[in-house]
């Protein structure tokens, strides 16, 4: 029975995989509409929702006070991310940062990777800017820049919870989530070489 919720979660990963050209939420020319746009975006793109379910993953494993601070580590960095976006920056790394961030998030949950509070809520926080920078960047064509704002915060906020959710349900240290780590990071790649 364990072993079968691995092989569910890493056929699906897998199966995403086959979107990949399609997986990212940006595309930094389109035009959000506000709140349903920033509350849709961080679904839109498979970067972000395995980004933000591995740090609820990671958060589940660590547990402790951790399961609150490193989901808000993350959304208060990405939050500061959007907010230092520059419309003028080159963006030609950010989707291979962004996929980066996936290979990382999936291999801390893989390995069940332990960071002392501080650095753990730091190596989020890094990975969160990337996000951040891609959600701000789409930021000034919406309608109501603040209101994509607080949408996409409670997106990630929500991915974050199913993840943190999802990691308590199969165990701190069971194998499918590690399994679910291992899968996450496998899309990773492939979108890096995508």
């Amino acid at each position: 029975m364990k072993a079968s919720k691995s092989v569910v979660f890493a056929v699906l990963a897998v199966m995403g995989v086959m979107f990949a050209p399609a997986s990212f939420a940006h595309t930094f020319d389109a035009h959000g509409v506000g709140f349903s746009g920033g509350l849709a975006h961080p679904f839109l793109g498979l970067d972000h929702l395995l980004a933000m379910v591995a740090v609820g993953l990671w958060a589940a494993q660590l547990g402790g006070s951790n399961l609150w601070r490193v989901p808000v580590a993350f959304v208060s960095a990405m939050a500061g991310g959007a907010v230092l976006a520059n419309p003028f920056m080159d963006v030609s790394w950010l989707e291979t940062a962004i996929a980066a961030s996936v290979v990382a998030l999936g291999l801390m949950v893989a390995f069940r990777l332990r960071l002392p509070g501080l650095l753990g809520m730091l190596a989020v926080a890094c990975f969160a800017l990337f996000h951040g920078f891609a959600h701000g960047l789409e930021m000034p064509q919406t309608a109501w820049p603040l209101g994509y704002s607080l949408g996409f915060v409670l997106a990630t906020a929500s991915l974050h919870a199913a993840g943190i959710l999802f990691g308590l349900a199969l165990g701190r240290g069971r194998f499918a989530l590690q399994a679910g780590g291992a899968a996450i990071a496998a899309v990773g790649l492939l979108m890096i070489a995508a």
